[in-house]
């Protein structure tokens, strides 16, 4: 089955997933023990993509430093109420070897998972970390080459990003895995991208990878950039991506990259071949609740703006329900799922919940769900799941004041969606803390000369105006604070315009 344009995709914490299951079940869950109805669910939800995070094997090299970091041991016990030291599992980030974890069924359980989501239509994303690997990892005793290598000045003083290692060659100072604006992360140790020993290494374990699922979310990828591994580690390497993905396609077509990026490199990873990457920038805006900056951002082109991957949460963020007022929330996933680009949906977010888990936990709080957010999801999902949000054609829409000295018509971000058989709708958000008034300025060239029905898809009321005044005028929009409107918009059969 084609992916359509703006597909969706879920992250699923694979351990925490499972820990809820092993609850029910009383006994330890695998991938086998996710239910067809669950698999279902996401189907019917309109869901194209599952990303399956955390799946790989870990180790006790790396649950060893997340049981003794002071810092995060504190998280841990925020989190969790009634913490316990078996809830470390490590971080999914420190992988020891790209085998499925063996607390979850191992290779043949993914494998079986693969298949009954492919049944259903819904493909299948892993994890793929192209920066470093666990202290544990079979390649610091086979291939130590494959690491950075550090010296005792070193050690002596940058202790945040280096260790001394005693392996069966004896005792060697390794780096720690890093990006050049944070101390090193201590339980993993950092690749070498200058041994091109390591890069057809690393190669082959993608497409080992590639051959059990239908895309990578790749970590941190822009820091094996050559610039930006240069400027990191004073090492100039080859490219990696775009040759990794020439041999992963030349064996897979169609096999999907999805790039986390920062830094606004986004359009430099897409040039490398990447089918998406994160739109952390937008996220950073729908936070600060700065309406004209949203605005600016959504003008970008369409042929970045189609391959940047929209979310509210995930699990580096905040959850959405802690960081946005209730209503603000609703306002941002609007604007957020309602752009184009892939959207992105966490585990929990529908339901609300408030509480991040740390990627060393191996489960997570109970947490009541909110329902009438949920509810409000559940009206949004069905949305999405409509050929006009998944193949349509986008526009973002300007505005004008309504009266002279009104300048609130700045708070409003609005769009249109045409799709098959010319199918409209018109999504307007008061993006803003207080109330605001504007015409919006609507581009369909046949509107004049008939009356028009506007009914929202989020509330049960409905509009009529008439076309020669939306052509000349603009939809007169008065909103209380962070208001919306989804509008469907067809021919009124009969009756008398009035406004919104």
């Amino acid at each position: 089955m084609p992916i359509p344009r703006y597909p969706s995709l879920l992250q699923i914490n694979t351990r925490v997933r499972l820990a809820e299951l092993s609850t029910t079940l009383g006994r330890p869950a695998t991938l086998d023990d996710v239910t067809d109805t669950e698999l279902d669910r996401l189907a019917h939800d309109g869901f194209d993509l599952v990303w399956l995070l955390g799946v790989w094997q870990t180790g006790e090299a790396g649950r060893r430093v997340s049981a003794t970091n002071p810092a995060w041991l504190a998280e841990y016990r925020q989190t969790l109420p009634d913490f316990r030291d078996s809830d470390i599992t490590g971080s999914c980030f420190a992988v020891r070897d790209y085998r499925v974890h063996i607390d979850f069924g191992g290779d043949e359980a993914l494998a079986r998972m693969h298949t009954r989501l492919r049944e259903r239509g819904l493909r299948l994303l892993l994890d793929f970390i192209p920066n470093h690997l666990a202290p544990d990892h079979p390649w610091v005793e086979e291939h130590p080459d494959f690491f950075i290598a550090g010296t005792e000045e070193q050690l002596r003083r940058e202790p945040q990003n280096y260790r001394r290692l005693a392996t069966a060659s004896g005792s060697r100072i390794l780096a720690y895995g890093r990006d050049p604006y944070f101390a090193g992360w201590p339980d993993t140790l950092q690749l070498d991208h200058g041994n091109p020993a390591l890069q057809d290494a690393l190669l082959g374990e993608l497409q080992k990878i590639a051959r059990q699922c239908d895309g990578v979310r790749c970590d941190m990828a822009m820091l094996v950039l050559p610039e930006i591994f240069a400027s990191t580690w004073g090492i100039v390497p080859a490219s990696f991506w775009p040759r990794a993905m020439a041999a992963v396609h030349a064996e897979i077509p169609g096999f999907l990259f999805l790039a986390e990026v920062y830094w606004d490199l986004e359009w430099t990873l897409l040039q490398q071949g990447f089918d998406y990457c994160y739109d952390k920038r937008l996220y950073d805006r729908l936070v600060a609740g700065a309406a004209g900056s949203v605005r600016e951002h959504l003008r970008a082109d369409l042929d970045f703006q189609d391959r940047l991957t929209r979310f509210l949460e995930n699990h580096d963020e905040q959850r959405a329900a802690a960081t946005f007022a209730p209503d603000a929330h609703r306002a941002a996933a609007l604007v957020s799922y309602l752009s184009p680009g892939l959207r992105f949906f966490h585990q929990g977010q529908r339901e609300g919940k408030r509480i991040r888990i740390p990627t060393h936990l191996g489960r997570g709080p109970a947490e009541a769900p909110d329902a009438p957010l949920a509810a409000f999801y559940d009206s949004l999902f069905a949305c999405l799941r409509e050929p006009a949000f998944r193949d349509g054609q986008w526009q973002l829409l300007e505005t004008r004041p309504a009266w002279l000295g009104n300048t609130t018509n700045d708070a409003f971000i609005a769009c249109s969606w045409t799709g098959p058989y010319a199918r409209r709708h018109l999504l307007a958000v008061n993006y803003a803390n207080h109330r605001s008034q504007c015409y919006l300025k609507l581009t369909w060239k046949d509107l004049t000369g008939r009356i028009w029905r506007l009914a929202d898809r989020l509330a049960e009321i409905s509009y009529q105006a008439d076309g020669d005044a939306l052509s000349t005028q603009g939809l007169y929009l008065d909103m209380p604070a962070w208001g919306y409107h989804l509008f469907e918009v067809g021919q009124a059969r009969d009756g008398a315009a009035d406004r919104p």
